[in-house]
């Protein structure tokens, strides 16, 4: 997510580091720099525009901390400025949805709408049962027009253990009451309801969708678009928000190579919310748009705070505890190096974890496959140890490395590499307890 602008800001502002001091010059050739990276990224001009002219009205009219270099300064102006423009501090992050109340989920054919459902629908139930309490959903569709699409989500209702409900009456409007009349029937807190889209914008599912609403009066109205489709997703969400008028915004696939400009200009362009954006296939890759994180992760600087959320998720605490006890206590094994693997797998792979990592936009998707298949070596490498090699590895000779690669498949340098990466992370620890910060690191 933000892959292109984060390399195309980076640039932009190394650059600018390199100068001396902020000059009406520099600052200028530095904002035309900005100007080309967001017009790339598929912003509109008009948006490209309003956001340079408010950089440069402070950075030319402030006087810069003489602490601070040029690139530092332009960054915290910069930053400001994006947070503004994603919604500021104080945006909404995610919708909290009253009980019982009705969600009616729209969007263009193609946008993701479905998967986006049943992942907005497991979000909702993991959140509960983060705060010790369950929610009783229902899914259910009135999009007759889609082949397979009221399938597709009955599919996805069952994966994910929602209950779903296929409508006997085959008119979206009929099929929408009778929905209802089920879901208040059954007393459930939350109804998601999938409508019909379409390849594009049209008065007849407009209608559709503005009786629906008329009729079944949703406590809340999402609108998922496509990310990959740039300035045109703002046109859908125009033209949605004039016939219908919704709440709230969801944007899909963000983890393809769309290049951001949906994101960048969405809340300024409608003065609606972005709550959550898609960025990827599983269930549970969806993630709360948090203007404040999102500026971040644009200007290289990486979202440690969702990272640890993630882990908080996935990562069990007396995990966590335990890990981190081991390594203050110095008993740090091979044992625990698999653990540590383990946990790292949990979080997803190599390239999910590095969206949060600052920096890591230089690095390429090869090397990070590179990386994940050298950790799976590891893992089958201590896995094929004796109990008592793990914990003294200082034991491993010839004779026992050539045992262990025959039974891991791997080769004697194989094994060499993981003890090298072994002895790094036994340093780091050294180090981060001098510094009495390796505890408020894990825990």
């Amino acid at each position: 997510m933000f892959t292109f602008l984060s390399e195309k800001f980076t640039n932009v502002l190394s650059w600018l580091t390199s100068k001396g001091r902020l000059t009406p010059e520099n600052i200028s050739e530095a904002l035309l720099r900005v100007r080309e990276a967001l017009l790339e990224a598929d912003v509109p001009l008009s948006i490209v525009e309003a956001f340079l002219k408010q950089i440069h009205e402070e950075a030319i009219g402030q006087k810069i901390q003489s602490s601070l270099n040029p690139g530092q300064a332009l960054i915290k102006i910069v930053h400001e400025k994006l947070l503004a423009f994603l919604g500021g501090k104080s945006a909404t992050t995610g919708t909290t949805f009253q009980i019982p109340s009705v969600v009616m989920v729209m969007g263009l054919q193609g946008s993701g709408k479905t998967t986006t459902i049943a992942k907005l629908a497991h979000h909702i139930v993991e959140q509960a049962k983060l705060r010790n309490k369950k929610r009783h959903l229902l899914l259910a569709s009135v999009d007759f027009y889609r082949p397979a699409a009221i399938a597709q989500l009955e599919i996805l209702a069952q994966k994910i253990n929602v209950p779903f409900y296929k409508a006997q009456a085959t008119t979206p409007l009929a099929a929408a009451k009778e929905i209802y009349d089920h879901f208040k029937a059954g007393q459930y807190d939350h109804l998601l309801l999938d409508t019909a889209g379409r390849l594009h914008i049209d008065d007849q599912m407009m209608d559709e969708l503005v009786q629906i609403n008329k009729k079944l009066a949703p406590k809340h109205r999402i609108l998922v678009l496509d990310a990959m489709t740039g300035q045109e997703s703002l046109n859908v969400a125009q033209a949605f928000d004039k016939a219908v008028g919704f709440d709230v915004a969801i944007l899909s696939k963000m983890d393809s190579d769309a290049r951001g400009g949906a994101a960048f200009a969405f809340r300024y362009a409608l003065q609606k919310p972005v709550a959550w954006v898609g960025v990827g296939e599983k269930v549970d890759d969806l993630e709360s748009f948090v203007p404040e994180r999102m500026a971040t992760r644009i200007l290289g600087m990486g979202d440690m705070q969702t990272l640890i959320e993630k882990a908080s998720e996935s990562i069990s605490t007396d995990s966590q505890e335990a890990l981190a006890r081991k390594l203050m206590d110095g008993a740090f094994s091979l044992k625990d190096f698999y653990e540590q693997l383990t946990l790292v797998d949990k979080l997803g792979s190599l390239q999910k974890v590095s969206r949060y990592l600052p920096g890591t936009h230089t690095i390429t998707p090869e090397m990070m496959e590179k990386g994940q298949v050298e950790m799976k070596k590891f893992k089958a490498i201590i896995s094929s140890m004796t109990n008592k090699e793990k914990i003294v590895p200082q034991i491993l000779d010839a004779s026992r490395k050539k045992r262990i690669a025959r039974g891991a498949g791997v080769n004697v340098p194989d094994i060499n590499q993981l003890l090298e990466r072994f002895e790094q992370s036994k340093q780091f620890v050294k180090m981060f307890k001098k510094m009495g910060k390796l505890r408020k690191f894990f825990v």
